[in-house]
């Protein structure tokens, strides 16, 4: 799964993905958090940047107010859940981030782990995105990251991680029409290993009020 992750050193976020600024602007955010409001980069017309909120709630929802907001989506049965089947083919994104977080028990206690690409930034998780209106005609936009199974640098901490998108497949992720079933599995595949790294991190990141760049530093001593 992934429940918190990171975007930081966005300076040419939109130079990066060729997209329009995002209206609302964003500054780097080290302890990303469900509920939390951040850039995921979609087409209409055009590439553009839009501020969307973490956790789905399905255009067709009525009370969202008790409504389970998934942060995540699985790769392998999204094509079978009545809240992703409609979107995996017509409202995919690009999620942008810096790393992403994990943990795992050691000496009885829970240690974060810090995941990164050394020779990337900034990179892209596969999202899906929807917008719900209340009564009123007000519009929520809201998105999940879509996992896979863990390659062998996540594994050892967790079975489940983030579908990290290679760049060349980020376009044919968020162009329009549906992506064939083979297509699919290819781009979704776990991420190469070599291309990730790890290493702890304290236990500040617990916190989501916690935001700075010491959520990110290596844990010492472990």
């Amino acid at each position: 799964m992934c429940s918190r992750y990171s975007l930081v050193c966005i300076d040419n976020l939109c130079g990066r993905f060729r997209v329009v600024d995002p209206s609302d602007g964003f500054h780097s955010h080290f302890n990303i958090a469900a509920g939390s409001t951040n850039p995921v980069i979609v087409v209409h017309d055009r590439a553009e940047a839009r501020m969307m909120q973490w956790g789905l709630v399905p255009h067709w929802a009525r009370d969202i107010k008790t409504l389970h907001r998934p942060v995540n989506a699985r790769a392998e049965n999204l094509a079978e859940k009545p809240m992703f089947r409609d979107l995996v083919r017509t409202r995919r994104c690009l999620v942008p981030a810096s790393g992403f977080f994990e943990w795992k028990e050691h000496w009885g206690k829970k240690i974060p782990f810090y995941f990164y690409k050394p020779a990337d930034p900034v990179f892209a998780f596969a999202g899906l995105y929807d917008i719900w209106q209340n009564p009123a005609g007000v519009s929520l936009a809201t998105y999940v990251i879509i996992t896979t199974p863990a390659n062998s640098v996540v594994a050892p901490v967790h079975h489940r991680m983030p579908a990290i998108l290679r760049q060349d497949d980020e376009i044919r992720w968020v162009s329009r029409g549906p992506i064939p079933p083979e297509e699919m599995h290819r781009i979704l595949a776990p991420a190469p290993a070599d291309g990730l790294a790890v290493y702890p991190v304290s236990d500040r990141v617990n916190d989501a009020k916690a935001d700075d760049e010491r959520v990110i530093a290596p844990l010492k001593g472990l």
